[in-house]
């Protein structure tokens, strides 16, 4: 079993990856709707599986910040994370 250690991000980090995520979410919404719109006219054209292809690759990059900013806000003994933590 690997033990990996746990860094909290700079805060510059944590600010790109926070106003990156509504980027990643409409791209991942365009490419869903072009795929709707392309596959009802031409389906299984060229345009869908681009459009499929952006998709995937939305969905990941938003899948891929999501994981970083929750390790982020685990890392609870750093003191970067102490100070980006929102108090309610």
């Amino acid at each position: 079993m690997a033990i990996s250690k746990r860094v909290a991000l700079a805060p510059r980090a944590v600010r790109q990856l926070r106003r990156i995520r509504p980027l990643y979410l409409g791209g991942m919404i365009l490419s869903l709707l072009v795929l709707v719109l392309q596959a009802d006219r031409d389906p299984g054209g060229r345009q869908v599986g681009i459009a499929g292809v952006f998709l995937l690759a939305f969905t990941a990059l938003f899948a891929l910040t999501a994981v970083q900013l929750w390790r982020h806000a685990r890392a609870g003994s750093c003191s970067t994370a102490k100070k980006l933590t929102r108090t309610v």
